[in-house]
This record gives C-alpha cells, structure tokens and sequence, in this order.
C-alpha cells in the first residue's frame, strides 16, 4: 500500500471533474487540488506561458509528499506533459492519452472529434496520439475558446441561450462531419455534458478526459491502505467563489474552505 496523497492540478475548477472520479474509484485515496483560479484560462495563453505555470503549479504540489500527480487540465496536458515527466521522478498522469484510449475503444466509424481551448487544439496531441495508434481513423478538431469561461460563470444549463448558441457554433463543423466519438479535451466541459449530447444527438459517444485520466491513475498507481481518504482544496484567487461553485463539478459541496496560496512564488 502506499498512502501518499494524489496531486492534481488544473488552470481552475475544470480538474474538479477528475477529482470526482477519482472519488468515486479510489476513495481512499488523500488528494491535493490545486487551482490556479487567479490565471485562468490557460487555453488562450502561448505554449512557453503555459509551460511556465505548469511548472510553478508541479513545484507547490511537490511541496507535499505525492505518489503521483495527475494533470487535469487539457491545455497543460498537449503542451507540457513529456516536460513535466521528464523532470519528475514520480508518475504524471495528463488526460490525453486516457481519452485518445477510450476514444479508440468506443469508435465505430472511425470518425473522432476533439473539442478543447485554442492551445491544446493548436497542440496537436490529440490527431498525433490518435493517428499514430490508428492511422486510418478521420479526426475533426475544433477549438472551443469561450466554453471555460461560461462554465466558470455557471452558464451549464439546457435552455440557457448564450451556451446553446455557442455550442451550436462550435459544434456544427463537427456533425457535419459525421463523427460518432467526441473526445471532451477540456476538463471544463462534461459540465456541458447535456448541451453537447443534446446539440450531437444520441450516436455519437462523448469521452469525459478528466474521469479517463482518473481511471489510468487507478490503474497503474500503488492504492492507499485505509478506509477513506480526505481532500484538501488550494487556488490562487477568491476561495469562497471556488467553494461555491466546486459543487457543481464534484456534485457534492466542500466542507472545508479552499486555501489561498500565491502561486508566482513557486
């Protein structure tokens, strides 16, 4: 058994959804969440930015004594994974080769779309890992950038004009296309879950990212020894927003107050 707490880490509130499933698969498992709500998104931001921040967001997390870290953040996961890797001497788990994975498994067609921010569309991970595995497969990318931010502000609802209309821009391309799999490359976006499967229609899988990363950390990771493991939330701007609307993502509200670190100085 090893009961060193799981690190994981996102641009902002989007990685909650990894630590949902992680509570549901590996509840006795300590957590670390860091979100770095002060610089939120990272989508928009340029690869050497995004490298930096991540490095900053791995160096707090190691201030703890983890087992692993799991990188619940899309962008960071196309742009920084191999770097982060290579300069850690414990697992790092990002969320695109576990979607790209289940992706290849539900597929039928062959026709895959992947919706993320601008950056990790602009990254290319996903057609890389995709096509390398199955070169015959046809995959439809589409960057997304306003959805982080109408999930950060609530606006997830059926029925709420502003999301549906901006699904339904970014969406059309891709049914289009024909696609059967959507891969959702942002942690952000189950929280769209319901607009986006209404909008595609019921053929068409969606993959959720942040529970794909969760499941490949159950699967390869050393598990805790006890009964039930506790959570400890951390962001780098305005904690009580963050509690209040956490609840939308792990479908359960945080007892405890998020804490505020000053992420610059890591």
């Amino acid at each position: 058994m090893d009961n060193r707490p799981i690190g994981v880490f996102d641009s902002g509130l989007g990685g909650l959804t990894a630590v949902r499933r992680l509570h549901e698969a590996m509840p006795a498992e300590d957590i670390i969440y860091f979100g770095d709500t002060g610089r939120v998104p990272y989508g928009t931001r340029s690869p050497e930015t995004i490298i930096r921040y991540a490095r900053q967001d791995v160096a707090f997390l190691r201030t703890f004594d983890l087992k692993a870290i799991v990188i619940a953040c899309g962008t960071v996961s196309s742009v920084a994974l191999d770097i982060l890797s290579a300069e850690s001497d414990i697992p790092v788990i990002g969320v695109v080769w576990p979607a790209c994975a289940e992706a290849l498994r539900v597929t039928r067609s062959g026709r895959v779309g992947v919706i993320g921010t601008a950056g990790t569309i602009r990254s290319g991970a996903y057609e890389r890992m995709l096509l390398a595995a199955r070169p015959e497969l046809h995959v439809f990318a589409q960057a997304c950038p306003l959805f982080v931010s109408l999930v950060e502000n609530g606006r997830v609802e059926r029925g709420d004009i502003v999301i549906e209309t901006v699904a339904r821009e970014y969406l059309s391309p891709l049914k289009a296309e024909g696609i059967d799999t959507l891969i959702l490359g942002c942690t952000h976006y189950p929280l769209l879950r319901d607009v986006i499967a209404d909008y595609m229609g019921p053929a068409v899988r969606l993959v959720d990212s942040g529970a794909a990363a969760a499941d490949s950390a159950r699967a390869v990771l050393v598990p805790a020894g006890r009964g039930h493991g506790t959570t400890r939330y951390f962001v780098s701007d305005d904690p009580a927003s963050f509690r209040q609307l956490a609840a939308l993502f792990l479908h359960e509200d945080i007892t405890q107050p998020a804490d505020l670190i000053e992420i610059s100085g890591y």
